[in-house]
């Protein structure tokens, strides 16, 4: 780092990338600002500036060594800083310890025997709520979120129809449990993940397992559904064409006959193409060869299933909020709560890379042929559909709180033609 590049940080100062503190400071204060940072987009601590800005210089012999020591002994898990000392006048120096956002999350203060942990709040270090806690270790995938227990619900929360559906005819299970056999109804929810039990509970359903195949969802997880809205403009005003809330589990319910497969009641994004339908088309003028006059829609239908698939599978279980999408004149907005899952980015994303936050979920969507076996939808449907029918590429825009994907309506208002994603031809390939 240049000696013009510090000043210019000092004279921006503190902000909750940056934290000046003088070098007399002990080693668990040193610890607290680190895991702060490292939990939340990593940065730089300055040793030797006060907190006005004014440059004290470093005392302390030996830093560079007692700061790693520090890094060792108190930081858990390891990071490894980068660490340089600028002189800024003569016989006046100061430390600067770079070190990214941490991967490993949640990040602790070891001391005294206990552990820590810290989040940033401005420019300020602050002991992490239960709630901050638990997005920290979602984020460092130590807490699977789908897979905690739903209050005030047993097997009998579930929809058995389609769980029995999933089992004879997904997964083709050879040993399906009687009618009146709960116990052994439960022991195999439990081992895919939609149930669990304690010594001290019993059997009640995962998160997983309501959203997938609960009767009722959002009785039990009130951020299960979808919220969907409509408006005239470029904004949201009060005068909304559309403005309700979706609930049903994920997954549709098939029953087999001499046909086939037949969809005999809507999964949540069946449900939501209907509902979106009208906002999101228009009829052509004219009828075609039959007749029929087709519907045009604004949007690749392949590509906006996929974006709000991806909010609905993907999202994080710790935020009390509904997946959001909304139909502007000029684009529609998919919401999905949550930051981006680990280390994942919108680059990342955009190459194909694959890092599911809920893996049950994702797996028995892939398993009835929702989600693309290769996980590559965002790179292989959304942004080349996107470029081919509508001519604009897809807008991803990242934050701790959320992801939001916007596509841009087509110019010429007419993006496909074809018609209604009824039932029946939202998904044509089933198991």
């Amino acid at each position: 780092m240049l000696k013009s590049e510090l000043l210019e940080i000092i004279a921006n100062g503190e902000n909750s990338g940056v934290e000046f503190k003088r070098d007399d400071i002990r080693p668990e204060q040193l610890a607290k600002e680190v895991v702060a940072l490292a939990n939340f987009l990593g940065g730089r601590i300055l040793l030797g500036v006060e907190d006005d800005g004014a440059v004290s210089g470093i005392q302390r012999p030996n830093l560079e060594e007692w700061v790693m020591n520090v890094f060792r002994d108190r930081v858990h898990p390891m990071l490894l800083p980068f660490y340089e000392e600028i002189q800024v006048e003569q016989g006046i120096r100061v430390a600067v310890i770079s070190f990214p956002q941490g991967i490993a999350k949640p990040y602790v203060v070891r001391h005294s025997g206990s552990e820590e942990i810290f989040v940033r709040m401005g420019t300020t270090s602050r002991l992490a709520t239960r709630e901050q806690q638990a997005r920290l270790f979602s984020a460092g995938s130590l807490l699977h979120t789908e897979l905690l227990p739903v209050a005030g619900t047993d097997f009998r929360t579930l929809d058995r129809v389609r769980f029995t559906d999933y089992l004879r005819n997904v997964l083709n299970d050879p040993e399906i449990p009687g009618e009146e056999d709960q116990s052994a109804w439960e022991v195999r929810a439990e081992g895919l993940g939609l149930m669990v039990r304690t010594e001290q509970q019993p059997a009640m359903c995962t998160i997983a397992g309501v959203v997938l195949f609960g009767i009722n969802p959002r009785k039990y997880v009130r951020t299960s559904g979808l919220r969907v809205m409509a408006f005239e403009g470029v904004e949201k005003d009060y005068d909304a064409r559309l403005d309700t809330t979706l609930d049903g589990p994920l997954v549709g319910r098939w029953e087999q006959s001499s046909n086939g497969r037949n969809l005999v009641d809507n999964g949540l994004l069946e449900r939501f193409m209907d509902v979106i339908s009208p906002f999101i088309s228009k009829t052509a003028p004219e009828p075609n060869a039959q007749l029929r006059r087709d519907k045009l829609w604004f949007y690749p239908i392949e590509a906006m299933r996929e974006v709000v698939l991806n909010a609905l599978t993907h999202r994080d279980w710790t935020r009390n909020v509904d997946v959001e999408v909304v139909a502007y004149a000029d684009r529609l907005e998919v919401v999905s709560p949550g930051a981006l899952p680990n280390s994942m980015t919108i680059e990342k994303m955009k190459a194909g890379q694959r890092s599911p936050r809920n893996t049950i979920i994702v797996e028995i969507m892939r398993d009835y042929g929702y989600v693309d076996a290769r996980g590559m939808g965002v790179r292989r449907k959304i942004i080349p559909l996107m470029r081919e029918r509508n001519h604009s590429e897809p807008r991803f825009d990242a934050t701790d709180d959320y992801l939001r994907v916007t596509l841009p309506r087509s110019q010429n208002n007419l993006s496909e033609v074809g018609d209604s994603p009824d039932t029946n031809s939202v998904r044509q390939t089933q198991p």
